[in-house]
């Protein structure tokens, strides 16, 4: 498990979940506004229906991911034993078995792709772009698989853990990271929102950081009062190295400042404020994804102190590309 190919696939699974859940969580706040209306909505939605267009290529960029899933997971290597590799260690070791081999996984892996495609695709459909009923089908399809997708492409990672709050937890992370894309994008814009829909943005932003704290306190109490084995592994793991230091600071970026900032009047009506803060709670997104995926692997911390930087440098290099090249297409519709 500690191969180059292991350091780099694990790295670059961490900036391509973060990538395409922020793409999802901003898709999901439009699909929202189109059920519930307002102002607030109008600020941001063209700039996350705009984002969304990254989609496809970015899901083609986790294809190295599905073509070589032994050298990310664990589970991989012991396929052939069927069900006999969890007998005595799981309740349901034939289900686990069937869910847990090789082809159904990548298989599901290209669905859940082509699935949110096709969701994309639609959300830009005169027809559609508006469409409460639409909208509502959308959110429930993308909560359900972007749900299994965080237990398939995260939680197995370490096979014989769970957690039932886990795929909810994700669903709120990836929500927060595409409204908080969206307050950074629309903060910066001349002129930037009126004061009223500045508060509402900020209040929706605290609603979403307060549901996410709750989801990710929620599973810690659960696992901590049953103190099960199989169950407390997966923080253990986090009690080492680094990864308590990044868990204080995810508890302080993502919980304790942000709230503390978004219950003042002045930091939501503030463009600037709000702006920046979003940008941080973004960045600290990314940073929970990080302390999502990597622990799991049986790696030694130092060791991501050059494949994570690597794998974000090419993220970056990609995205800016995209955004160049975007920004030249809609001159070029300008001019015609």
């Amino acid at each position: 498990m500690n191969s180059p190919a292991t350091l780099l696939l694990g790295a670059w699974l961490t900036v391509c979940f973060f990538w395409i859940g922020s793409l999802l969580g901003a898709l999901a706040n439009v699909w929202l506004h189109n059920l519930t209306g307002g102002a607030w909505g109008e600020a941001i939605r063209d700039d996350l229906l705009r984002v969304s267009r990254q989609l496809p290529l970015v899901s083609l960029l986790t294809l190295p991911l599905w073509a070589d899933t032994g050298a990310l997971y664990p589970w991989v290597a012991h396929a052939a034993q069927g069900a006999q590799r969890w007998q005595g260690q799981i309740a349901l070791p034939q289900f686990k078995s069937f869910w847990l081999a090789p082809g159904f996984f990548a298989a599901r892996a290209i669905a859940y792709l082509l699935i949110w495609n096709a969701l994309a695709q639609l959300s830009h459909r005169p027809a559609l772009a508006r469409s409460p009923q639409f909208s509502a089908i959308a959110l429930i399809v993308y909560g359900f698989t972007a749900g299994l997708a965080a237990v398939d492409w995260i939680m197995s990672l370490m096979p014989l853990w769970y957690s039932s709050v886990f795929g909810w937890l994700v669903d709120a992370g990836q929500v927060l990271a595409g409204m908080a894309f969206a307050i950074a994008i629309a903060m910066r814009r001349h002129p930037p929102p009126d004061a009223q829909t500045c508060r509402d943005l900020g209040n929706l932003l605290l609603t979403y950081v307060l549901t996410w704290a709750y989801l990710a306190f929620s599973q810690f109490l659960i696992i901590w009062a049953e103190d099960l084995p199989h169950e407390i592994h997966w923080y253990v793991v986090r009690s080492r190295g680094p990864w308590p230091i990044v868990a204080q600071l995810l508890a302080l970026g993502l919980f304790f400042v942000p709230i503390l900032l978004l219950l003042s009047r002045r930091v939501k009506q503030s463009p600037l404020l709000l702006g920046r803060l979003a940008g941080a709670v973004l960045l600290m997104q990314f940073v929970d994804t990080a302390w999502l995926v990597l622990p799991s692997l049986d790696i030694a911390p130092p060791q991501w102190a050059w494949a994570l930087p690597v794998a974000v440098a090419v993220a970056l290099c990609i995205a800016v590309s995209m955004w160049r090249w975007q920004r030249h297409e809609r001159v070029e519709i300008g001019h015609v």
